[in-house]
């Protein structure tokens, strides 16, 4: 066989092999059909105007001052007066217009998680305190994604006659009035309670990886408490922190769900999530320009967001010069003063963040919640419609159908592109690490309008595939498309890893005594990975299953085909339907993914994680 000197610089490989070029261009060809093309047909959408390229859109946007206002309107907060007389502070944030209060609320969100992920990742990774393993378990919880049930709670909580007022003003007497958050500090609030195990677990993955001789070093040195966490702990577990923290600002940038549940104040509704979402769905069929420009103005920001973190980590020198070495991490037992801080003010902060998933399983099996501080009543009928009502349980199994089918695409994408990355160094094999993992820096709305315009274009007026068909459109095929390129840097990362602990020389090995390509891979490397292949697709299920920006846009076209999350935003902003009813399909999504953890811990004996930008 001839030997290419350009296959070699492009594949990795001096000679041709069609697998090598399978597991290269079918993973690129794929996410540059079904992500950048998207992307692109919107770009071109939203440059247009009177048939010329024009930045006439962007300029509406950025010079409106609905979209921009500086210096900001309104009040943070407003001093009310209760239906008793009590004197209520009602917080509901300023208006910086749309695209502003976009990126104010993802920073602040982003600085909060930071902040209590960072100091719960520090305490668990450096002490020793009774009843730490609960500790563990409950800073998983915030995890367990229940659509806008959990943001429900959460208003629910702070509202004027809530559970936090009752606690800290009719009881302990600690608020001299109560308080009422709602609007964009609302956003906040629940995003920030949602968000912070994020961090959480990237920096204490960071904390106990930081080598301690170190920080013995340092202290030799005469380097003690604060001063040491600053100049040397803190710097080393940045990277990490700075990943959870990246997330989060996308994920804040691209939330639907709260949005959703705070847009009775109208304040919350001026997010340009919350405005892609509205103008999509009340301009249905039609392909709005102003639309695409706010979507590429968010997608940029996230891009942004994105690239400037890595850069920023990847200019600091956090070298270790015996990291991969084993050691002992630096525990102790707390100082009594530690230990107040532990019990007096972690423990109750925990408790806050962790009750929103508690009170959706109590939303559940309760009859009402109005006014009160905990829902009321015991039923289980709401449980009973989930499974006997066949009209709620085809939302159910289109989400497993969908999930399940983009789960089949995700594993094939995830080995290919992950075999052709790591073993093969060809030019190709850089730019499909980084296509691979890009959609996480996408928002979920931006694929949504994307995937809209895209089909809208390339597909016949009356098809199944065209949104625009208002009747006729199926959104099964392009919801499972759009999970599989969402998804896909979950299982991507798990079996980039665990093909970087096989070493080649079992694959040269088997080759050298005549295995072909195909059967070394099958009978030697995927025995080994098995198990990645396994946590990464079971991890992408149960994300796709939860999946709100795709499924409550594209989904919600035609409510017959429509996943979970679509009937779930249906029931909770319908005046016909039941916020029970959303909170036993939230039950049944935490038991999809208490199941998916526990299935994995079991089989593959690895810890629960959350993807990195790493």
């Amino acid at each position: 066989m001839k030997v290419s000197k350009w296959w070699e610089r492009v594949f990795g490989t001096p000679l041709f092999e069609p697998l090598i070029a399978f597991s290269y261009l079918f993973p690129l060809l794929y996410l540059v059909m079904f992500l950048i093309v998207p992307v692109i047909s919107m770009l071109l959408i939203a440059f247009t105007y009177d048939g010329n390229i024009s930045f006439h859109w962007f300029k509406s946007i950025l010079m409106d001052s609905y979209y921009i206002q500086f210096p900001p309107h309104g009040d943070f907060a407003q001093k009310l007066t209760t239906s008793t007389g009590e004197s209520l502070y009602l917080i509901r944030g300023v208006d910086f217009g749309v695209v502003l209060n976009s990126l104010v609320v993802a920073a602040l969100v982003t600085l909060f998680t930071a902040i209590l992920g960072t100091v719960f990742a520090f305490v668990m990774a450096r002490y020793n305190f009774k009843g730490k393993n609960l500790f563990r378990i409950a800073l998983f919880i915030p995890l367990l994604v229940t659509p806008f049930v959990n943001a429900y709670v959460i208003k629910q909580m702070f509202s004027e006659f809530g559970l936090i007022n009752y606690i800290f003003h009719e009881v302990l007497h600690l608020l001299p009035f109560r308080i009422k958050i709602d609007g964009l500090a609302g956003v906040v609030l629940a995003q920030s309670m949602a968000y912070y195990p994020i961090v959480y677990l990237n920096a204490y993955a960071s904390f106990i990886n930081i080598d301690p001789t170190l920080e013995e070093q340092a202290e030799n040195l005469g380097s003690k408490s604060f001063r040491l966490f600053r100049t040397v702990t803190f710097p080393l577990a940045l990277p990490g922190i700075a990943a959870g923290a990246t997330l989060v600002f996308i994920f804040s940038l691209e939330d639907l769900a709260a949005p959703v549940v705070f847009h009775a104040d109208p304040l919350a509704k001026k997010l340009m999530s919350y405005q892609i979402f509205s103008k999509f769905i009340y301009g249905l069929g039609e392909r709005s320009p102003e639309i695409a420009a706010l979507s590429i103005i968010m997608l940029t920001l996230a891009i942004i967001a994105f690239l400037g973190i890595r850069k920023y980590v990847s200019l600091r020198q956090y070298a270790m010069l015996s990291k991969g070495g084993r050691w002992k991490p630096r525990v102790s037992d707390p100082k009594t003063w530690q230990a107040l801080l532990i019990y007096l003010v972690l423990l109750p902060a925990l408790l806050i963040t962790i009750f929103p998933q508690l009170g959706v399983i109590m939303l559940a099996f309760s009859e009402r919640w109005t006014t009160t501080v905990l829902p009321q009543g015991f039923t289980i009928d709401y449980i009973k419609e989930m499974i006997l009502n066949p009209d709620v349980r085809r939302f159910i199994v289109n989400s497993l159908t969908y999930s399940g089918a983009a789960v089949i695409l995700i594993v094939i994408l995830s080995i290919t592109s992950s075999y052709a990355s790591s073993r093969f160094k060809g030019a190709l094999s850089p730019v499909l690490e980084s296509i691979v993992i890009l959609p996480i820096a996408v928002p979920g709305i931006v694929v949504a309008m994307g995937y809209f315009y895209f089909f809208s274009v390339i597909t016949p007026e009356n098809s199944p595939l065209n949104p625009t068909s208002l009747y006729g459109f199926n959104p099964a095929l392009v919801l499972i498309l759009a999970y599989s390129i969402r998804r896909l840097p979950f299982a991507a990362r798990s079996v980039y890893a665990g093909l970087q602990q096989v070493h080649i020389s079992l694959e040269e090995s088997s080759i050298n005594l005549g295995a072909s390509r195909w059967r070394t891979i099958t009978g030697i490397l995927m025995p080994l990975i098995s198990l990645n292949v396994f946590g990464g697709s079971m991890l992408s299920f149960v994300y796709s299953m939860s999946e709100t920006s795709v499924g409550i846009t594209l989904g919600s076209i035609n409510m017959e085909q429509a996943p979970i999350t679509a009937f779930m935003k249906e029931v909770l902003m319908s005046a016909a339907g039941s916020i029970n009813l959303a909170a036993a399909l939230g039950v049944l999504l935490i038991v999809v993914q208490i199941t998916a953890i526990v299935v994995v811990n079991v089989i593959t004996k690895q810890r629960y994680s959350f993807i990195g930008l790493t």
